[in-house]
């Protein structure tokens, strides 16, 4: 299906908004948080902290120590709630950054489904895939941390922008907020810019390491040359536009008459030398890009082919077996097969994947992200296991009195009385009710509880066997605030 500018257009609008869904998320779950009361906290906000934090941090070849980060994203926390202990302010940073992460999914990726209406008026839907915050292995083995595109695009209010165009339009407000004395637009300014700078040394930096891996996926023949030249270029025109500001702020900070105006002008000038210092790293990298190809070249073109050991099954294995007693032969040819071919295969990741995984070179995404088929539903409606009737019994059955505890045995007899199936369907709430948890019934602050308790006596029945568990009502008394209780989500 083709792709109108009205398609792409709303695209990246509806993309844009996905990628700040986990953001908003954080405030709608963090009141599942068992041990604590998060509610004081505003979670987007400190998400928000979290990305600007690891964005700040990174280099060209580095990122941002996770312990680190969680100790500056304290700071932000303690100001939220400052009657709040350093304890609690260290778990609700480390909350958020895992949640950023998307700690315990399968690929700590987030994903949205959204659709466009083409010019002839159907509708498909597209998966968007993104992440936040990805963590990334540094040489001496560490873990860092670094913000995605879509991370720092989450900053600035924007995607898919371009990171030229953009650059210039931000260097230009600066310069014009700067001339009228509008100094903490300025900043907000300034910020902005410096991070369409890390953007655009992330683009430079994701090439490079596409092309370790495969010096293939990257076209170093128009390409690259094209971009690196492009490169340069904005880094000449960033180090003039830059240094004219810098000097201007200088001169603002220096003659400041107020202590308000001069912070600010001081923090102007900060962000602007922080600004040159990524485009001096941004000029060595691109400066050194060419011989790190030409080195990639050399190394994946002239490397050795990898010499497997093989094994001749005739002549090394079947012939001495032969010869051997059928005892003997038994124990090698059962060791040889656990060996190779195993007896129960282990639920983990073979080597040659995880190793074909590693090298294969990432997919270039759709625009658009890849179309979601609509699932092929029958209208059939599913049978229900029990009857409705048997439900209204089974409620009828376990209304006890908290002082009138009952036998399953009983309740079986009485369930076979009531309905031919009522009594399959108490076995399976009681089992249910003997793995309960209490906490729930705590926090909603309901005033009992249905349990099951073994106390060890069988359960005598020719259709059932295991324990004749003791049904009772509990009631419960609360000794401490549900707030207290529990264990972190």
């Amino acid at each position: 299906m083709s792709q109108t500018l009205g398609d792409i257009g709303f695209a990246q609008r509806v993309k844009a908004l996905a990628c700040t869904a986990p953001l908003h998320d954080l405030d709608s779950r963090k009141t599942q948080v068992k041990s604590a009361d998060f509610s004081v906290y505003q979670m987007s906000e400190l998400a928000l902290n979290a990305i600007d934090v690891v964005t700040l941090a990174m280099d060209f070849d580095a990122g941002a120590a996770p312990e680190q980060v969680v100790v500056d994203l304290a700071g932000h926390v303690s100001r939220q709630a400052p009657d709040r202990d350093a304890a609690e302010h260290a778990l609700v940073a480390r909350w958020v950054l895992e949640n950023l992460i998307n700690v315990g999914s399968a690929d700590r990726g987030f994903r949205a489904v959204y659709g466009t209406t083409g010019g002839d008026g159907t509708y498909s839907r597209y998966a968007f895939d993104f992440k936040l915050l990805e963590e990334v292995a540094g040489a001496d083995g560490a873990i860092f941390l670094r913000a995605t595109n879509e991370a720092v695009n989450v900053l600035v209010g924007a995607l898919d922008v371009d990171i030229e165009s953009a650059q210039i339009a931000a260097d230009l407000r600066l310069e014009t907020l700067i001339r009228r004395g509008r100094l903490s637009d300025a900043q907000a300014a300034a910020q902005a810019a410096r991070y369409r700078t890390i953007q655009y040394g992330e683009k430079l930096r994701q090439r490079l390491e596409a092309t370790e891996r495969d010096v293939r996926t990257v076209d170093w023949l128009n390409e690259m040359p094209e971009f690196i030249a492009e490169a340069l270029e904005h880094i000449e025109a960033r180090y003039k536009a830059e240094n004219a500001i810098l000097v201007n702020i200088t001169e603002i900070r220096d003659t400041a008459d107020t202590a308000t105006r001069k912070l600010q002008a001081a923090k102007l000038v900060e962000v602007v030398r922080d600004c040159l210092r990524r485009h001096e790293q941004l000029q060595a990298a691109l400066q050194g890009a060419g011989r790190r190809f030409r080195a990639q070249q050399d190394r994946q073109t002239f490397a050795a082919a990898t010499a497997a050991a093989t094994l001749d099954l005739h002549a090394q294995l079947l012939e001495p077996v032969l010869r051997l007693p059928v005892s003997q032969a038994d124990e090698v040819l059962a060791a040889y097969f656990v060996r190779s071919a195993g007896t129960v295969v282990p639920p983990a990741v073979r080597l040659v994947d995880l190793f074909t995984a590693l090298v294969t070179p990432p997919a270039e995404r759709e625009l658009l992200g890849g179309e979601v088929e609509d699932p092929d539903l029958t209208d059939e409606d599913a049978v229900p296991a029990f009857p409705e009737e048997c439900y209204d019994m089974l409620e009828e059955l376990l209304d006890l009195d908290v002082d009138a505890p009952r036998r399953l045995s009983g309740l079986i007899e009485e369930a076979r009385l009531r309905h031919e199936q009522l009594a399959e369907l108490l076995v399976v709430r009681v089992i249910a009710l003997a793995a309960q948890e209490i906490q729930p019934a705590i926090r909603h602050r309901a005033p009992s509880v249905l349990i099951a308790v073994d106390d060890g006596t069988p359960l005598d029945d020719p259709d059932y066997g295991g324990a004749d568990l003791i049904v009772a009502r509990a009631l419960i008394e609360f000794a401490a605030p549900p707030t207290e209780l529990g264990a972190v989500a």
